[in-house]
């Protein structure tokens, strides 16, 4: 007796049904998150205090995201999708001051609440603590070792064998200063950028394989 078959479908993606995303509505979602997030901290954020702030159901959130991790991630990428622009002071410290007086701006607002609502949480949530990094450091480090690497074009200081490197020494102690301090006082910005490139830098650069010279004052 022969046996009927069925053709088998080819292998592909399943179709996608329903309506295509609202990119509006995610984004709405998303400044949600981080709002709730900067007023109540992560233990304090709900899916329903997030919703209702987009005013839209919770339904419509789980559609997009299964968790309040996963929103919570997905809100922090965020701020790694800022336009940029580099600075253009002519000299590696005028450069790395720029760099880093525009970060200690930033954390004096919503980004320095959101990271310090989840540092405490992204101490034992590994995902968590990746999103941090890749949202709030792994930008800085790369904008430091850009004005590096436009130094080293320039003349100004000799190829280095690890310009990664210098972003790392240079902007910890950004980060831990106002993750740290509660209150600061108004001109604090560009003292503390001023304060860590003329005095890191040199080290850093050491640290990374090179040299520095005369800095402006």
């Amino acid at each position: 007796m022969t046996r009927s078959t069925t053709p088998s479908r080819p292998a592909g993606p399943a179709p996608r049904r329903g309506r295509p995303r609202d990119a509006a509505r995610d984004r709405a979602l998303l400044d949600a998150t981080l709002a709730v997030l900067a007023e109540s901290g992560y233990g304090g954020l709900t899916t329903a205090a997030v919703a209702a702030r987009a005013g839209v159901s919770t339904a419509t959130l789980y559609r997009r995201w299964s968790s309040k991790e996963d929103l919570v991630i997905a809100a922090a990428a965020l701020y790694g999708e800022a336009s940029y622009e580099p600075p253009g002071t002519g000299t590696l410290a005028g450069d790395l001051r720029v760099v880093l007086r525009d970060k200690a701006a930033a954390m004096t607002g919503e980004p320095g609440r959101v990271i310090r609502a989840l540092i405490g949480e992204a101490a034992h949530n590994t995902a968590l603590a990746e999103a941090l990094v890749t949202a709030f450091l792994r930008p800085l480090y790369g904008r430091v070792a850009e004005v590096v690497r436009q130094a080293v074009d320039r003349g100004e200081i000799p190829p280095l064998d690890d310009v990664e490197l210098v972003g790392e020494v240079v902007a910890g102690p950004v980060m831990t200063h106002f993750l740290l301090t509660p209150q600061l006082p108004e001109d604090v910005d560009e003292a503390t950028a001023r304060r860590i490139a003329d005095r890191l830098l040199p080290f850093a650069l050491r640290a990374a394989g090179g040299t520095v010279g005369a800095q402006e004052s």
